[in-house]
């Protein structure tokens, strides 16, 4: 049984790699050009903690805009924003619809900043002084920090932003084995289809169990359960149009 998923697993793979799996933008494909290694890091991590109850194409699109524009440019630099009061960030990151909620948003970009800022000066700082590791930036962004890190300190968005990091950014991870695929809708779907869950599994599982079944199955295979997450999510989002080999 788990030799035969594995092989569907790597067709999938193989399948997304080829573009096969019909529309295969990510929202996060919608980028500008950088400036610099540091803002693209704060391209990365700073408009994810908003990505929550909203559509993650628009809020991309959005970000993008506020980059390019420079009276809004500077959101993306944490030690600016540090030193921005509260009004004048709210008007900057409700300008293109960065922040939809002008208190919640505004409080975790700033929060975010700031304690990027005073503990790392920067998103590169706090990157080399934990080695690069994995393990490290998740005890400091889950544990050691948690606070300052609202939302992008949860078990989803957090390994979700580990992989967008390395997939966007460049940062090679140590230990990137460990990042855990967020069990989503289109995830949960993919899970029943391919016989990793049974659908009253899929209601009941706690999804730090399903992402362990995930690691178990594709044991062997050289991939990463991380490795899994964008052909899964086309794969579902296309309505499972691409046929897997019998």
């Amino acid at each position: 049984m788990i030799d035969e998923i594995q092989k569907q697993c790597l067709e999938l793979r193989g399948a997304y790699e080829e573009g096969l799996l019909g529309n295969q933008v990510m929202p996060e494909d919608t980028h500008p050009d950088f400036l610099s290694n540091e803002s693209r890091l704060s391209y990365f991590t700073l408009p994810m903690s908003l990505n929550y109850q909203r559509n993650s194409y628009a809020l991309w699109e959005a970000a993008k805009l506020a980059y390019e524009d420079t009276q809004t440019h500077a959101v993306f630099q944490v030690q600016n924003v540090t030193g921005m009061d509260a009004d004048e960030l709210r008007s900057l990151l409700t300008m293109h619809k960065v922040a939809l909620q002008p208190n919640k948003h505004v409080d975790t970009w700033r929060r975010i900043s700031t304690t990027i800022t005073d503990e790392w000066g920067s998103i590169e700082g706090m990157l080399n002084e934990l080695d690069y590791d994995f393990q490290k930036l998740q005890e400091a962004v889950q544990i050691t920090h948690k606070k300052g890190f609202p939302y992008l300190s949860g078990p989803k968005i957090f390994h979700y932003w580990s992989y967008i990091l390395g997939e966007y950014c460049d940062v090679v991870l140590k230990n990137r084995e460990y990042i855990q695929i967020a069990p989503d809708t289109h995830v949960i779907k993919c899970s029943i289809l391919l016989g990793i869950l049974t659908e009253d599994e899929a209601t009941l599982t706690p999804r730090d169990e399903i992402s362990e079944r995930w690691r178990n199955v594709l044991d062997g295979t050289g991939m990463s359960p991380i490795d899994m997450h964008s052909p899964l999510w086309f794969w579902s989002k296309n309505n499972f149009s691409y046929q897997l080999q019998k």
